[in-house]
């Protein structure tokens, strides 16, 4: 959420970012909304100081007034309160200001490729995609798992559910070694939580929700980490909290049924590892932890020998809450070119102004904190370039080697 105040005085910029991330605010009637609670504000401080003025008068007149004045205060606080939540509802629909550095564009050809890692495979044979490998190794049945759990359902079997944990358990333990804090989080959270990230108002057709409980499944451990702090007042010599968060995550997909919607790429439930950080208010700093985390999930595609690109996310492909993003996307031979595998964002104090967290900085003022988080790894997508990078001819997969010692076996063949 952005302040009102900074709205104000930058009016221009903001329009400006929202056209760019294509997303319609009613702006005159925000700004008007505004000029009212400032109005009202100043009716119902003016009212105070003439009732306090009447009460150090000893008359029945006095006394009369101050009733009167009492009965119109609370009618000026009612409206202002009212006000004052039309306002923050029109709020929650202001995205957030990109920074200069994100290139301008409509959708993902804006997109900006920055780097490159590894070079995709050339094989001396006709290679499989990993839906025929999966059912040629007895590893994915889908055809039950659609019995079973629906549309896009599977079950994960023999060594591809060995490979699932072997991978995660690696990405979670390499954060643990370099400091993040392990949390397994809920994947049932309050609307609250889906406010504060920035997935609603916008997102809300992608959440599976409950009718008749204010809660919904998690699509990523984004939601209810960042949620972790809310309505706290944190201490920055504390700062930066860094976590790594085990996760089951649950996507509605709206929208992308007849695109994707084959094998493991695009599906309504996996298993992530995710990073979070909270930061002190100070960009230089977040942008230095924004290429932290980048760094972290490169390592770890780099342990696995998966060549990926590293994409600059331009304007309207970022999302609303993001200040500045990218996406790393992955070799996946099956479908010849790179596939979205890790997605890395920096949101300024955005997301903690929505969830009202705060620390108190070393001069003694209270501030936002700054939010942080990147995919570390997802499963089983990430099993889609692991099982098409490392295929033989003789139609076995061989495991990476830093991966063998958890699957407790160096090849899978039937």
């Amino acid at each position: 959420m952005l302040d009102i105040h900074f709205i104000r005085n930058n009016l221009d910029l903001c329009k400006q970012a929202a056209k760019h991330k294509r997303r319609n605010v009613d702006w005159d009637r925000l700004i008007a909304l505004d000029d009212q609670r400032r109005m009202l504000q100043r009716e119902v401080d003016r009212l105070r100081a003439e009732r306090n003025t009447l009460s150090t008068l000893r008359t029945e007149d006095a006394r009369q007034k101050g009733r009167m004045i009492k009965e119109l205060i609370k009618e000026k606080e009612d409206r202002l309160r009212f006000v004052e939540e039309e306002i923050r509802q029109l709020l929650l629909t202001v995205p957030n200001i990109p920074d200069a550095s994100v290139p301008i564009g409509d959708d993902e050809r804006g997109n900006i490729v920055i780097k490159t890692w590894g070079e995709p495979r050339s094989f001396d044979f006709q290679p499989l995609d990993h839906i025929e490998l999966t059912k040629r190794l007895d590893l994915v049945d889908f055809e039950r798992g659609a019995k079973v759990g629906g549309f896009r359902g599977y079950f994960l079997k023999n060594e591809a559910a060995l490979l699932e944990f072997a991978v995660l358990w690696h990405a979670f333990q390499k954060l643990v070694a370099k400091g993040y804090t392990p949390i397994i989080t809920p994947s049932i959270v309050k609307e609250f939580t889906l406010i504060g990230n920035g997935q609603f108002p916008w997102g809300r057709e992608e959440v599976y929700h409950f009718d008749k409980y204010d809660q919904y499944l998690a699509g990523t451990a984004e939601v209810p980490v960042t949620a972790y702090f809310a309505d706290e007042v944190l201490r920055e010599e504390d700062l930066p909290k860094k976590f790594v968060a085990f996760s089951t995550c649950f996507r509605r997909e709206a929208g992308s049924y007849g695109k994707e919607t084959k094998g493991l790429y695009r599906l309504h439930q996996f298993n992530k590892i995710e990073q979070v950080i909270f930061s002190k208010n100070d960009m230089s700093t977040s942008f230095e932890l924004h290429e932290e985390l980048l760094r972290n999930s490169e390592e770890i595609l780099q342990d696995l020998g998966l060549p990926y690109r590293v994409l600059l996310m331009c304007t309207g492909d970022m999302g609303e809450p993001q200040v500045k993003k990218y996406d790393i996307e992955t070799w996946m031979p099956g479908r010849n070119t790179y596939g979205e595998t890790m997605s890395n964002s920096v949101m300024g104090e955005f997301q903690a102004r929505r969830l009202n967290i705060r620390y108190r900085a070393n001069d003694g003022s209270i501030r936002y904190a700054h939010t942080l988080n990147n995919t570390a790894v997802a499963s089983p997508r990430i099993l889609i370039p692991l099982l098409e990078n490392y295929q033989q001819a003789d139609g076995s997969i061989v495991i990476p080697e830093v991966l063998r010692g958890l699957v407790g076996k160096a090849e899978i063949k039937r």
